[in-house]
C-alpha cells in the first residue's frame, strides 16, 4: 500500500490505507464497527484512536504486521508485534510444525516462503525438481529436506523466470509465467515493501520473459481459474495445480509473513505417476 511515514499520523495512515484499499469511509466504518462520523474525525485527527481502535482498522484494511507496529507507533503506543530470527531458540518450535506440515505432503511438493518469495524450507518431494535445474542456477549449497535454508536462499521468482531455472522443466512455461507474474504485480501495487516491487522489475527483465500484458491493478492473466504446471514431456509429463496457506493467527512478523504452496495433482493419472516416481527414487 501507499507508504505513509510515522510524522504523517495516525489518521493520515488511516486515510492512505483505506484509499489504497478502495474503500470509502462508510465502507471501512461498517467493517470496524464504528460510525462514519468518528472514522472521519480520526482521519482527521480531532479524534485519537484507542490501541484497541488502532488494531481493529488495522485488521479491517488487512495491514501487514510489519505496518501495524508503524500505526501503533503513529498513535503513541509501543509496538505490539515481533520479528524473530528463524534461527532464534524461539523459533525451533515453529520451525518443526513446518517441518511436519510439509513433509506429511511428500510425495507431492511443497516449499514455504519469506514475503519476498525466498525460499526458507522444501520437502524431499519440491527438493527433487530442484535438483533438475541447471547446474549453479540455485545459489547457496544443496537444497536438503525439511532443513532450514540459510542465506543465501533460493528465490521463486529468479527461478521461475532466469534461463535454466523452472522454464528448463516446465513443459507449459509460457502459459504459466504472464499468469504467475500479472497475480505478483497486482500484490505488489502500491506495496510498502520496495524490495518485491524491485524484484519484479528484475524478473520482468530476463530474457524471453514476456511483458505484462494488463497494469498491475487489472491483471487477471488469461481468466483461467487454474493452470496446472506441467512438468516433463509425454507420458511421463506431470500436471500439477498450488493451493497456498499462511499462518494467519501467528503473532510473529516472520511468521505471519510465511507462506507455505503444495502442490497437488491435477487428476488421478498425475497421481498415478507422481506415486510411481517416488516409489523409484525411494
Amino acid at each position: 500500500m501507499a507508504t505513509m511515514a510515522v510524522r504523517d499520523g495516525v489518521g493520515g495512515m488511516i486515510a492512505g490505507w483505506r484509499k489504497a484499499r478502495r474503500l470509502s469511509q462508510l465502507a471501512l466504518a461498517g467493517d470496524s464497527g464504528i460510525s462514519a462520523r468518528h472514522l472521519s474525525f480520526l482521519e482527521s485527527g480531532r479524534s485519537k484512536p484507542s490501541r484497541e481502535m488502532v488494531l481493529r482498522l488495522c485488521e479491517a484494511l488487512e495491514v501487514p504486521l510489519r505496518e501495524r507496529n508503524d500505526f501503533l507507533l503513529a498513535a503513541g503506543y509501543a509496538p505490539l508485534f515481533r520479528e524473530s530470527d528463524y534461527e532464534a531458540p524461539e523459533m525451533e518450535e515453529a520451525l518443526a510444525a513446518l517441518r511436519l506440515i510439509l513433509g506429511q505432503h511428500d510425495p507431492m511438493p511443497a516449499v514455504a516462503m519469506d514475503t519476498r518469495w525466498n525460499y526458507v524450507m522444501v520437502n524431499r518431494a519440491y527438493a527433487a525438481f530442484m535438483s533438475l535445474l541447471e547446474p549453479g542456477v540455485v545459489p547457496g549449497g544443496p537444497i536438503i529436506p525439511l532443513d532450514l535454508i540459510r542465506e543465501p536462499r533460493p528465490n521463486q521468482l529468479r527461478l521461475l523466470c532466469q534461463p535454466g531455472g523452472y522454464r528448463r522443466i516446465c513443459s507449459n512455461w509460457t502459459e504459466v509465467v504472464p499468469v504467475m507474474l500479472a497475480r505478483i504485480a497486482a500484490e505488489v501495487h502500491n506495496d510498502a515493501d520496495e524490495g518485491r516491487r524491485s524484484l519484479l522489475a528484475e524478473c520482468l527483465a530476463y530474457p524471453g520473459v514476456p511483458p505484462l500484458k494488463r497494469g498491475p491493478e487489472g491483471a487477471a492473466g488469461s481468466g483461467q481459474l487454474i493452470i496446472p504446471v506441467e512438468i516433463g514431456q509425454g507420458a511421463g509429463r506431470i500436471r500439477m495445480f498450488s493451493t497456498v496457506a499462511t499462518l494467519g493467527t501467528a503473532q510473529d512478523i516472520i511468521l505471519r509473513d510465511l507462506r507455505i504452496e503444495m502442490f497437488h495433482p491435477a487428476s488421478p493419472g498425475d497421481l498415478k505417476r507422481i506415486m510411481a516416481q517416488a516409489g523409484s527414487n525411494s
